[in-house]
């Protein structure tokens, strides 16, 4: 016994055997506890895994529907129905008697029938500020409440992960069913059910329900009026009249016999046209011009005609046009190159992180056909088109260099510069989210909850001061744009900003930067905080440092920061 002791001893004595063998042991050891583990989570009667089978057997019905579905359960599935559905229009259309909406005369428009059920449920549960709750209603796998998207994701689906992905989206009405599915759509197309049928945990958070079987739960998105204008494959742009030259203005033109606003926009993008303009029966399809610019907006009650082939929407007149944004790209301003001559002028695009450069970017290369550069290399930002990242910011062959240094040394190395200024509440946020998310993710409730977020404002907060003063102390020819401004009036702010990089301004190419805007970099309008991250005390100090850089532009004699960021 001793001696194949002995022999064992010694071979571990050997160093580079010893040490291949302590490897392969510890490998095979986490092997055996990664399966372990996941056999746990995926089997036993007393498991959620048991569980969903059982409640799987008990849809009856679904059975041939989930079949089809096999391969969705091991990854998430978006997908577009083959007909979304009747649309709403503007929202005169959709508004009736105490906010709901008005019941299909065929077709069965169940919206505004309110669920029993929802007297039992208290306010936390029925308005969050993000979706306000709607009931339980009857889904049918062959004619669905909500036709829009769906995503499925039978792991972890939650209702505040429905809600974002349908409002991304832009529809109205967000559905949960069989604690895993997620409906969207615009109008609800179902006749309530009783509450307790509505009774399957979702596989994401126990703790609340997300429908059940062939049961939908279903919320009206509380969104902006940016995102609540968009339908499916079409932005509702307006009610606009009639331009003087209007073939000039849109050059292709049809009467369709039963007008909607699904035929007018399908005609449009078959035509590669990016606007779709309804004047009754005749559908108008172009771009938008100088003749044509959607600038003067007229009162939505004008454009009050119910389209002959869709009683939910309206078609316009001969006088008024409802126009929508087909999904058709605007080429016009999508061609970008690098400066034919090198300039020896360096202007910088300097901002705080998170007061939209990466935007900013964005808007001037589309407006310009020019590429930017950056004092930085961000590969992800080359992979999304940005080619300047890769030239050294001496290069010389960009328009304008984005930077968000601060100092002496580095601001008097520019000629002259664009300095993008945001409001230091949603600038410092914004810049967290990148920290913690990426360019257009977002930090988790752990990081929000935890030390980060108190230590970020601590660090950065007075770098939102220090960095606009230091470039209006040492910058040559400071033009300030504040951000909250180009957002609100993209077309004559982007204009100022191409003359000031000394560039000859195309307001075809300028349309076109309006149609197509937000690009790649716009987070979700709704995935925002339950709470106030800042505190008192953080709010005291941000607020002294508004009245600090707003007294020190008024003191160079340029307006003072926007009427929201000053202390209320």
């Amino acid at each position: 016994m001793a001696k194949p002791l002995l022999r064992i001893q010694r071979y571990f004595c050997r160093k580079p055997v010893r040490f291949f063998s302590l490897i392969l042991l510890y490998l095979t050891a986490g092997s055996l506890v990664f399966l372990h583990s996941g056999f746990v989570g995926d089997s036993g009667p007393g498991t959620r895994g048991g569980r969903d089978s059982v409640v799987a057997s008990e849809a009856g019905g679904r059975a041939s529907s989930s079949d089809t579905r096999g391969l969705g359960i091991m990854s998430r599935v978006f997908k577009e129905t083959r007909r979304s559905g009747r649309r709403f229009g503007p929202r005169w259309m959709r508004k009736s008697g105490q906010g709901g909406y008005k019941t299909a005369g065929r077709g069965g428009d169940y919206t505004s029938s309110w669920n029993r059920a929802l007297k039992g449920r208290n306010a936390k549960d029925v308005e969050d500020g993000r979706a306000r709750y709607i009931g339980c209603y009857v889904d049918d796998t062959q004619k669905r409440a909500l036709r829009g998207v769906s995503f499925f994701d039978y792991k972890k689906m939650t209702v505040f992960r429905c809600q974002d992905n349908c409002a991304e989206r832009g529809y109205m009405y967000a559905g949960l069913e069989f604690g895993a599915e997620c409906f969207c759509g615009h109008k609800i197309q179902a006749p309530n059910a009783s509450e307790s049928e509505c009774n399957m945990e979702c596989k994401g958070e126990r703790s609340n329900m997300c429908g059940g079987a062939n049961r939908l739960s279903i919320y009206r998105l509380e969104l902006s009026q940016e995102s609540a204008r968009r339908y499916g494959s079409a932005i509702f742009k307006g009610c606009f009249h009639r331009p003087d030259n209007v073939t000039a203005a849109l050059p292709f033109s049809a009467v369709i016999q039963n007008m909607s606003v699904d035929k007018c926009v399908d005609m449009c993008t078959e035509r590669e046209k990016s606007l779709a303009a309804l004047a009754g029966e005749q559908c108008y399809c172009g771009f938008p011009t100088p003749l044509f610019s959607l600038h003067e907006l007229e009162d939505e009650d004008m454009c009050l005609y119910r389209c002959p082939g869709e009683e939910f929407e309206s078609c316009g007149n001969d006088k008024f046009f409802v126009v929508y944004q087909t999904q058709v790209q605007d080429n016009r301003c999508m061609d970008r190159h690098f400066l034919s001559a090198r300039t020896k002028q360096l202007v910088a695009l300097a901002s705080f992180p998170g007061a939209g450069n990466t935007w900013a970017r964005h808007l001037i290369e589309l407006a310009t056909g020019l590429y930017t550069g950056s004092y930085y290399f961000d590969g992800s930002l080359y992979n999304k088109g940005f080619k300047g990242e890769r030239d050294h910011w001496r290069s010389g062959r960009t328009i304008c260099i984005k930077t968000h240094e601060s100092g002496k040394k580095e601001i008097e190395a520019f000629d002259s510069s664009i300095l993008m200024i945001r409001n230091p509440y949603k600038a410092l946020m914004a810049e967290f989210n990148r920290k913690y998310g990426g360019h257009v993710g977002f930090a988790s409730q752990a990081h929000w909850r935890g030390k980060e977020w108190p230590e970020f404002v601590k660090n950065y907060a007075p770098w939102w001061a220090s960095h606009t003063l230091d470039w209006l102390t040492y910058g040559k020819n400071v033009h300030v744009v504040h951000f909250e401004e180009l957002k609100r009036d993209l077309f004559s702010h982007l204009k100022a900003m191409v003359q000031f990089l000394g560039l000859k301004v195309s307001e075809d190419r300028l349309l076109c930067v309006e149609g197509q805007k937000d690009g790649n970099f716009k987070r979700s309008g709704l995935r925002k905080l339950e709470y106030d991250p800042y505190t008192p005390d953080m709010r005291v100090n941000i607020d002294e440092l508004i009245r600090t850089v707003d007294a020190a532009l008024k003191k160079r004699n340029m307006s003072g920061v926007p009427a929201e960021y000053m202390p209320r």
